[in-house]
């Protein structure tokens, strides 16, 4: 039976070996694996600059979010921590750098190859982005090894009503979407009808019927299958009990799906 204290020794003995190995695996690095970081090297000095650039790139990077997407000119007057994902043929600072993250840091860019399966949120759309090992796509949820996707998506404007007995969003609904569902809510009274139906041609109601034309009325209309629509398909709302007379301000959305094709 071994004693504790010979236990002890033979543990401190492992441990000191592992640590050996592992700072030696340390030591032939310079940057980390996964957000490229700069490490602190032996001897270095100044070692507060590289630990204050890694805090810098960590603070950007582990929560991914882009000012800019397929961007090819750095802008003019950069912000401090400001992260774009440059896109082909990048010029200026960014030339050769197609395909990579910009982060503005400490005066200048610094450039970080994005991986397959991060997210972050994109700023110019307001929409969650996934980068798909290619490009970031909005909504992405799961992708294969070469690219093909499940997206969902959600896509709002705000449709200023015309006149007439019907006031069409023309090809709001694209070709190829899976749609769950339309919502919307009336920003400005609508004039000249007591009601409105949401829909599309030869279902005028398929959306939505009865629903009120006073400022704050809302529609939440689902299909209880999805329904997939082959092409770009305009979004129609109609009125009931009087023709719109032009006046009156509707916010509406499409949630969908799409499956994205995989790279060549």
């Amino acid at each position: 039976m071994i004693g504790l204290a010979p236990l002890i020794s033979k543990l401190r003995k492992f441990q000191t070996g592992l640590g050996r190995g592992y700072m030696e695996s340390l030591r032939s690095m310079t940057n980390t694996a996964q957000f490229a970081l700069p490490l602190v090297q032996p001897a270095q000095a100044q070692k507060h600059v590289t630990v204050n650039e890694a805090l810098l790139r960590l603070d950007a990077l582990a929560q991914i979010t882009l000012n800019g997407v397929g961007m090819v000119t750095p802008p003019g007057l950069p912000t401090e921590g400001e992260l774009y994902d440059i896109g082909a043929s990048a010029t200026g600072d960014w030339a050769s750098q197609d395909g990579k993250l910009g982060l503005f840091s400490n005066g200048g860019w610094v450039f970080v190859q994005p991986k397959t399966g991060w997210r972050g949120w994109r700023v110019d759309t307001g929409s969650a982005v996934t980068y798909d090992g290619a490009t970031w796509v909005e909504g992405g949820g799961s992708f294969t090894a070469n690219g093909a996707g499940f997206v969902h998506r959600s896509i709002e404007v705000d449709h200023a009503v015309g006149t007439g007995a019907s006031s069409a969003i023309s090809a709001f609904i694209s070709s190829n979407s899976i749609v769950y569902g339309i919502t919307g809510r009336v920003l400005s009274a609508v004039g000249g009808a007591t009601s409105i139906e949401i829909g599309v041609t030869g279902s005028t109601n398929r959306y939505g019927s009865g629903i009120g034309v006073g400022a704050g009325s809302w529609a939440r209309g689902l299909t209880g299958n999805p329904l997939t629509y082959y092409s770009d398909t305009d979004l129609i709302l109609t009125a009931t009990g009087g023709n719109f007379d032009g006046t009156g301000t509707f916010r509406v959305a499409v949630h969908f799906a799409e499956l994205t094709l995989p790279r060549a």
